[in-house]
């Protein structure tokens, strides 16, 4: 783990005929101008708050599924929808902004266009998970095969433990897929899709949870039948389960459960739901109802709320802490990207962001892209300009909205040596991805990270 203180075509032989391929595609710069205008309007608008799909799909007008397509940048889509898309951001969809599903200008354009990848496909932009069928997924042993291991046993119980944007959400997807392909019906619910009101009331949390759950395995909800409001919330729930989810399929279920530290914000709920949890992996034990279920539990930082260690899930089962990449793997994704970078450049980009997966990848998309040198990229990656912008804006953002949070990264910025710093806020940190912590002190997570806020903090590009 790296951390900074101020003290890197197929054969054509034998081919079957190439159908052709309709649709257009965002150019690298038109997608990031797209990212820009959308980070903007959560900002002005919203006040941070991240527009979900079902918010752009109001915005624009298009279905659900259309806007995933274009804020996936790996799908193509007619130029009408392209234009559609932008006109609702305050954008004017230029010719020159995309190109045809082969990679290829569409109308005359001075712009270069980069060679696509050896599949033919244009590289995915490196924004949320890595799709499942991506060659761009680097895996870290031994964290995919633990993992894999560990979900096929009754009862299993998996912890994805890393900061924002280290791929917790790309691991728990291939963990899901690997249980399907061993015959274990899978369910992925973010609690990101959960309202403010659901998460604040125990008895609307837990509904919204076993529906979520029920439509995920395509069973219809039977909420008004089987919730009695006499028996309280976590008895109807553990019914819910043990009745009707749990029983209506002969195969064992896994729930991949993605950002579940959201639930820290809202303690009382947060006691209760983890609680729940922990009795139904002891209740696998002895019962083999409750030996069909596994748990896969994905959160960003250490659990800074109490809880009591007899019913808490976050002692039991198995952790894996996501690592950063090592020097071999960023190398890996480099020749992914087909980029033949020398040992010594591939040292020099990860001395700047060290091995954060998003922060190497993003590097090595724009590489490829050929929309900057990597000396370029080095002189102005820690700057409001550089091509992690929206990455700092965001983080930004968020030490702007807590004051004592702020106060707290400020004093690692101001130490040349690890800091030591309150518990909640230091973890806090860690879980954004700002800091390293080891033995109670932080450190600035790397020299990318301290130098873009010892000339930016405070500010909100």
């Amino acid at each position: 783990m790296s951390s900074y203180s101020p003290n890197r075509a197929n054969d054509e032989e034998a081919s079957p005929p190439i159908r052709r391929r309709r649709g257009v595609l965002l150019r690298p710069q038109a997608f990031e101008k797209l990212l820009q205008a959308k980070l903007d309007i959560e900002f002005r608008e919203r006040k941070g708050d991240r527009l979900t799909l079902e918010d752009m799909s109001d915005r624009t007008g298009l279905s659900v599924e259309t806007v995933m397509k274009v804020f996936s940048a790996s799908a193509a889509v007619d130029r009408q929808t392209l234009a559609i898309c932008f006109k609702a951001f305050g954008l004017v969809l230029e010719p020159n902004d995309y190109v045809n599903a082969l990679g290829q200008s569409v109308e005359p354009s001075a712009q270069a266009t980069p060679d696509p990848t050896p599949s033919g496909v244009l590289a995915e932009l490196p924004e949320g998970q890595v799709p499942l069928k991506s060659s761009f997924y680097i895996e870290r042993p031994p964290c995919e095969e633990q993992a894999y291991r560990a979900i096929r046993q009754a009862g299993a119980l998996v912890r994805l433990r890393a900061a924002r944007r280290m791929g917790k959400t790309s691991l728990l997807v291939r963990i899901l897929q690997d249980a399907e392909h061993h015959t274990i019906r899978a369910v992925r619910l973010s609690f990101r899709l959960a309202d403010k009101a659901v998460l604040q009331n125990l008895d609307r949390f837990l509904q919204w949870f076993c529906a979520s759950v029920g439509l995920g395995l395509k069973l219809p909800n039977r909420l008004e039948t089987l919730w009695d409001p006499f028996f309280g919330s976590k008895v109807n729930c553990k019914i819910y389960f043990e009745e009707y989810l749990l029983t209506q399929l002969q195969s064992p279920i896994v729930l991949g459960l993605d950002d579940v530290d959201l639930l820290f914000q809202y303690p009382e709920v947060a006691e209760d739901f983890f609680g729940l949890l922990r009795a139904w992996h002891e209740e696998s034990k002895n019962s083999e109802i409750w030996k069909k279920l596994r748990l896969v539990v994905a959160y960003s930082t250490e659990i800074y709320i109490p809880l009591n260690i007899n019913q808490s899930p976050f002692n039991v089962g198995i952790l894996i802490d996501l690592p950063e990449f090592t020097e071999s793997q960023s190398k890996m994704l480099a020749q992914r990207y087909q980029l033949s970078y020398s040992a010594t450049e591939i040292g020099q980009l990860m001395a700047l962001v060290g091995g954060h997966p998003y922060l190497v990848r993003k590097a090595f998309y724009h590489l490829w892209a050929k929309d900057l040198s990597l000396e370029e990229l080095l002189k102005t990656a820690a700057t409001p300009q550089g091509i992690y912008r929206e990455y700092f804006q965001s983080l930004t953002w968020s030490l702007e909205q807590n004051r004592v949070l702020k106060e707290a990264f400020e004093q690692v910025m101001q130490s040349e040596s690890p800091t030591e710093l309150e518990l909640v806020q230091a973890l806090k940190l860690q879980g954004l991805g700002l800091v390293h912590v080891s033995n109670g002190q932080a450190v600035c997570r790397s020299r990318l990270h301290y130098q873009y806020f010892k000339g930016n903090l405070g500010e909100v590009p």
